[in-house]
């Protein structure tokens, strides 16, 4: 690329599209040409065990679906991330007490969810399960050509940066925002929340047996809707919604057998949520 001196003679620049641009200018970046966004592992199938619904349950949860997972092993690539669950809320609520600020909380839930990304993975060592942290992404195409399944905490690595939002100090970018945005760098084209319910319905149906349930729906049409409640978090549909590589993403019943391998398979089950 040629190099080009500013006017004043001061500054030297690459000649490229941003030479001397903003990078705020609004004007300026709906103008700017790009290139497609490469999916660089649109075979792999990234779900995330709900810490609360799935992973808190323990033995009367976990076990089954971990032997989905390995009976579906051999015909699918999976990267698994886990949740924080009830353990990330009870410090959740410590640290509100004690004022501590946004990203201390999100650090603590961090490590809550690391604690499950680690159980998930002892229980799956025996076919080739193994923890990993976000530093490890890069050693992905070695994991899955020796048939590994990486297992990860889904908590985004903000941490001591975390986003406060706009009331309270929860962090709002928690594990679900965490699996969105591993979604969106990978461009994997299956990307399943396995939860506790059927999937997504307009109130909490552990709370409201009237809610009605929400079989699929545009991620536009959903942030539209302003619902009090959602199985997944809030921030997950904007990322959806202005991804170019996620297509849908599915939340399903991980407590009923079958689901997740019907998911794998491109079944609808549950609750898909979609990109208009």
């Amino acid at each position: 690329m040629a190099l080009v001196r500013e006017k004043d003679g001061k500054r030297l620049h690459v000649k490229s599209q941003l030479m001397g641009e903003s990078l705020v200018s609004k004007q300026f970046i709906e103008s700017l040409h790009i290139a497609p966004q490469q999916r660089l592992f649109p075979d792999v199938c990234l779900m995330k065990i709900g810490g609360q619904s799935i992973c808190d349950r323990g033995a009367k949860a976990l076990p089954g679906l971990i032997e989905e997972i390995i009976e579906n092993r051999k015909q699918h690539k999976m990267l698994i991330t886990a949740g924080g669950g009830t353990r990330s809320r009870h410090i959740y609520t410590i640290g509100l007490e004690l004022g501590m600020p946004t990203g201390v909380i999100a650090k603590f839930g961090s490590a809550i969810s690391e604690q499950n990304a680690l159980m998930i993975a002892i229980l799956l060592n025996q076919w080739g399960g193994i923890q990993i942290s976000h530093h490890d992404l890069a050693k992905l195409p070695t994991y899955f050509t020796e048939d590994i399944i990486p297992v990860m905490h889904g908590m985004p690595p903000y941490d001591y940066y975390a986003i406060r939002p706009a009331k309270g100090r929860i962090p709002i970018h928690r594990t679900d925002v965490g699996t969105i945005l591993l979604a969106d760098l990978l461009g994997t084209k299956t990307i399943v929340f396995i939860k506790d319910e059927k999937g997504l319905y307009t109130e909490d149906p552990k709370k409201n047996s009237d809610a009605e349930f929400i079989p699929e729906i545009g991620a536009k049409d959903l942030m539209e809707r302003d619902l009090d409640d959602l199985a997944i978090e809030r921030p997950c549909l904007e990322i959806i919604q202005n991804s170019e590589v996620i297509d849908r993403i599915q939340i399903i019943n991980g407590l009923e057998r079958g689901n997740l391998t019907k998911a794998l398979n491109g079944e609808h089950v549950g609750t898909i949520i979609y990109r208009q």
